[in-house]
């Protein structure tokens, strides 16, 4: 479990830096301090965002769909991030909606206040700065990205050097309205009347006056944004009349609005007469639903929690445990149980031994990883159950671990021959090792998919106190090592094993190819993350393991001239391929292997089609999931799913959680779940329908037909 932990923990740590380039954006963060960093004096900091043509991001109140940028500030002792002070927007049409947000390069400027008594170390000379941004930015398409940056901000000199910028987004924020005689007008009102907002909004500057202005509420989803909307001049007074959205979530007393002129705006606060209609039900997103669109969504609102307490928690955690032995994704690794059985069939003792101990490996296995996980939640990481097989350079390393496990049942060599003769003999007097450490591989493998009864515990348990949360977990391995325990306690289970003999050897030899066969799913679920020389690079390193191992079992000379040639040739491939392990696949290869209908997942386009009356199913699933590779290919390839699904034009979208990816994190959260598979579907006016982890056709179809 060490080497797991390491893997995610190492995942976790991006390297932060000032700048952040992906292939829609360029993000830097920029820091503006004239008089150096002290109390009263100006501190700026802020995210610049230049966007490549046709891309977006998005305002505070991001229109019809989308979400606002989201910056996550980590700062010295006496240093507070305030607001972002947001530029004013533009309105960006799509289709029958409309969206506000940034197009070109935007800077987000926050201010950063200095507590008076903030007093740095007197042989310190500058503090360091991070900051972790998420943002969607869209074309048609709409991608989520997130970014951790670094700035070294000095704390005696100045810091002008973006001056122009910063002074050029100041200049692009709105300014409040106010009289002839400077001061703030906060009378401007909002009349609620037949369904829309008749508006006058006093105290413009002439410079405004008799243009056609554009209107951008603060608070979402109280306008039609796209609606047909009028405005007029009425001497020095702007009015309009601008119609209610259907699907409003909002009554506001108070409505905070900003009027522009092209780049330059003016923000008003209306205070709101009259009575609001009935707000109609969300059809669009439900507010658990759009928390799946945020990036980080440990600085928005609760996500929303199974309806499951804690006795039912740990009841569904040990179930779920038990089931998990009996799911597609536990067969691989059912040969360690097998060989540690068979190897003690004639000696009762010894069998109540290696149960304690592989269910021993099984629960403090489960408790470390939901350890790591919940430690890593609590850090900011958006990380669920499986998360260790996310990361190539973890999958690797099993792969190795596995091939040297077959190349021992098979005979090729054994760990005395490798290991100094007092480690040998330690393991000869401690057999029990093998059982604790084969529970420890068993959950390595298998703990990935979700069985029945584990999602709704799981999803619960990274909501809960540490303390209840381990409860969970430690229910879980319980319930998966539990008919182990039991066969080796119970003495009635010898009567069903053969007497040790010549057979067992063939036995152990035979359990090496389900071993290979872990190794060949392993370097396919890599292929799936790093694409096809990611794989290729793998199955060399492998190959030249294999061959070091086989030489170290040589004798005399030719074992220490063979395997000082064979561990170089590793080190030298291992430099060389590692980097292939941890690159992202090609594009190409990655259209390559789209399945037909299916479109990647976008919180985006579940909102666009379920607005526009399209119901959606998402498939959440990984490669490394063989659950889901097993629902995939046998329920989802059904013929009749497929006729259903097509004949009531359900949109297809698959969010490949492969790779960590914390838009799709985030969903799993807000759906009550913390791993895959999930299968959701979604229509307006109707709150998610999450089916069951091994998927039926009947479930399906059940479901379809309501649709």
């Amino acid at each position: 479990m060490l080497l797991l932990a390491l893997g995610a923990a190492a995942q976790a740590q991006g390297l932060a830096k000032p700048v952040v380039t992906t292939e829609r954006v360029r993000a830097e963060l920029l820091a503006h301090a004239p008089e150096g960093v002290a109390p009263g004096k100006p501190v700026w900091l802020g995210l610049q965002i230049a966007h490549q043509p046709e891309w977006h991001t998005y305002w505070k109140n991001p229109g019809d769909s989308g979400l606002p940028t989201q910056l996550e500030w980590k700062l010295p002792a006496g240093l507070l991030a305030g607001e972002i002070q947001w530029p004013v927007p533009v309105k960006i049409p799509i289709g029958t909606l409309a969206n506000y947000g940034y197009e070109g390069t935007v800077l987000l400027p926050v201010p950063l206040e200095v507590a008076p008594d903030f007093k740095p170390s007197p042989l310190a000379q500058e503090i360091d700065v991070r900051l972790k941004a998420s943002w969607l930015v869209c074309r048609k398409e709409c991608i989520p990205e997130e970014g951790e940056f670094a700035i070294k901000l000095p704390i005696r000199g100045s810091t002008a050097g973006h001056a122009q910028a910063f002074e050029a987004a100041f200049a692009a924020q709105p300014r409040p309205v106010i009289t002839t005689r400077g001061e703030y007008i906060p009378n401007s009102t909002a009349q609620v009347a037949d369904g829309a907002l008749d508006i006058r909004v006093q105290g413009l500057p002439v410079s405004a006056r008799g243009k056609k202005l554009e209107f951008f509420p603060e608070t979402p989803e109280v306008i039609e944004t796209a609606g047909a909307w009028t405005q007029e001049w009425k001497g020095a007074v702007w009015t309009a009349r601008v119609p209610l959205s259907a699907q409003r979530s909002a009554s506001p007393d108070v409505m905070p609005v900003v009027v522009a002129a092209g780049r330059e705006g003016w923000r008003a606060e209306l205070k709101v007469a009259g009575t609001w209609p009935k707000a109609a039900a969300p059809a669009t997103v439900s507010p658990a639903l759009e928390q799946a669109l945020r990036n980080n969504a440990a600085n928005t609102a609760a996500p929303a929690k199974p309806g499951i307490g804690l006795l039912a928690a740990l009841a569904g955690a040990l179930l779920g445990g038990l089931i998990l032995n009996l799911m597609p994704c536990v067969f691989p690794v059912l040969a360690i149980k097998m060989v540690g059985f068979a190897s003690h069939s004639g000696d009762m003792r010894a069998r109540r031994v290696s149960g304690l101990a592989y269910t021993a490996g099984v629960v403090l296995s489960f408790l470390a990883l939901g350890g790591v996980m919940l430690a890593l939640r609590a850090a900011g990481e958006q990380l669920g159950w499986g998360f260790q097989l996310q990361s190539p350079l973890v999958i690797a390393a099993l792969a190795a671990l596995f091939t040297l496990i077959a190349l021992n049942l098979s005979g090729v060599f054994g760990f005395g021959a490798l290991l100094p003769s007092s480690v040998a003999s330690m393991e000869m007097k401690h057999p029990i090792s093998n059982a604790f450490l084969s529970g420890v591989l068993a959950v390595a493998i298998a703990s990935p998919c979700t069985a029945p009864f584990m999602g709704a515990s799981l999803g619960l348990a990274v909501t809960l106190p540490a303390v209840q949360a381990l409860a969970v977990f430690a229910c879980l391995g319980l319930g998966m090592a539990l008919p182990y325990l039991a066969a080796s306690l119970v003495p009635a289970a010898a009567r069903w094993l053969p007497r040790p003999g010549a057979w067992m050897d063939v036995f152990r030899k035979l359990m090496a190819f389900p071993m290979f066969a872990t190794v060949a799913w392993l370097v396919w679920v890599l292929g799936q993350q790093s694409g096809i020389d990611g794989a290729g690079a793998l199955l060399a390193l492998l190959v030249a393991m294999s061959l070091l191992v086989w030489t170290l079992t040589l004798r005399g000379r030719a074992r220490v001239a063979l395997s000082g040639i064979a561990a170089l040739g590793l080190a030298a491939l291992a430099w060389a391929a590692v980097p292939e392990l941890v690159q992202p696949p090609a594009p190409s290869q990655q259209a390559a292997r789209a399945d037909t209908g299916w479109q990647p997942w976008s919180q985006a386009k579940v909102e666009q089609y379920v607005a526009a009356g399209q119901p959606v199913f998402v498939d959440f699933t990984a490669a490394w999931c063989v659950t889901c590779q097993y629902n995939k290919k046998t329920t989802l390839a059904d013929r009749q799913v497929i006729d259903g699904l097509k004949r009531h034009n359900v949109a297809l979208l698959r969010a490949d959680w492969t790779r960590r990816d914390p838009a799709i994190t985030a969903a799993l959260s807000s759906l009550g779940r913390s791993g895959v598979p999930v299968y959701v579907f979604y229509k307006k006016g109707s709150p998610p329908v999450v089916l069951s982890e091994v998927l039926g056709v009947e479930e399906v179809l059940s479901v379809v037909s309501q649709l």
